[in-house]
């Protein structure tokens, strides 16, 4: 009877040992090293990139992240916060069916984590460099295209400055049948409207000289220097001119109906080169001519 017992508990020892054989071997059979270099990581995933090309390693909570302690086979356990882009790791695990790798452990030298360590602190103020580069960039675009607006708009403001001097000039190139019987040409100080009074003087003799001619009227031309851009350049050729008739006007006693609508020529014209002072002094003027039908002229002779 002790022999039947003795027999059957060797059998079972026996058993028992066969299938944990059976199971070790199977359980080896399915394990697979992964060694290579992190290229890229998400919560989930490492992108390793080894001798063969890329194999993505998934990371479970039961992964463990190690590196060796000393000179001996002892390991410390790390976070996974450890597993950098430029790490070189090595990864024991099994294959989940989809081409990856389900980490058990994952094991990097002390020496390789300085390295990987290095690397990222070269390449984090690259990253923000780009990032800061990327937006200059865009607001470098947000800039240009409201510059490519207002170089918009400043153009058809141009492109209507060029239309009102040409009119302008078409209808006082329309006075062809009138003689100038006096003239006289007002200056200003840079950016003002403001008449002197030596050209005070000079307006009001014109205009008593105007007086004893029949059928006259008053042609007005406000012109300006190249400072500034041509939208103000325009209009304070008009307020010059408006200056002038008003003057004309309150103080000389000129009727309004004597006087042709003012001319605002902005640059046009200059009568010297802006180049110099002298030259844009003499550019920031209004020219005022009296003008009598040539048909009237001979009628009353």
């Amino acid at each position: 009877m002790r022999r039947i017992y003795r027999g059957t508990t060797l059998l079972t020892v026996l058993v028992c040992w066969f299938a944990l054989g059976l199971s070790h071997a199977a359980d080896t059979s399915d394990k697979v090293k992964v060694q290579g270099l992190i290229t890229g990581r998400t919560a989930e995933t490492l992108t390793v990139k080894t001798a063969e090309g890329n194999t993505t390693v998934v990371i479970t909570d039961d992964t463990k992240v190690q590196k060796p302690k000393g000179l001996g086979l002892r390991k410390t356990q790390m976070s996974f916060t450890a597993l950098i882009p430029g790490l070189r790791i090595s990864v024991d695990g099994v294959p989940n069916g989809q081409g990856q790798v389900v980490a058990r452990t994952i094991t990097f030298g002390g020496d390789d984590l300085q390295a990987a360590e290095a690397i990222q602190a070269g390449l984090t103020p690259t990253q923000e460099a780009v990032q800061n580069n990327q937006q200059n960039i865009e607001k470098n675009k947000v800039q240009i295209a409201s510059n490519q607006e207002k170089i918009g708009a400043n153009q058809e403001k141009i492109a209507a400055n060029e239309q009102e001097i040409e009119d302008v000039s078409k209808r006082f190139a329309d006075l062809t049948e009138f003689d100038t019987k006096g003239e006289a040409a007002v200056y200003f100080k840079s950016g003002s409207t403001a008449i002197s009074a030596k050209d005070k003087t000079a307006l009001t003799d014109l205009a008593h000289t105007s007086v004893n001619l029949t059928g006259y009227i008053i042609q007005v031309k406000g012109f300006a220097d190249s400072s500034g851009n041509a939208a103000m350049n325009q209009k304070l050729s008009m307020d010059r001119a408006q200056a002038v008739i008003a003057y004309l006007i309150q103080d000389c006693n000129v009727p309004v109906r004597r006087i042709v609508a003012p001319g605002a020529m902005g640059i046009a014209a200059p009568a010297s080169p802006n180049e110099t002072a002298k030259g844009r002094a003499e550019n920031r003027r209004v020219e005022v001519k009296v003008l009598v039908n040539r048909g009237l002229a001979a009628a009353g002779q």
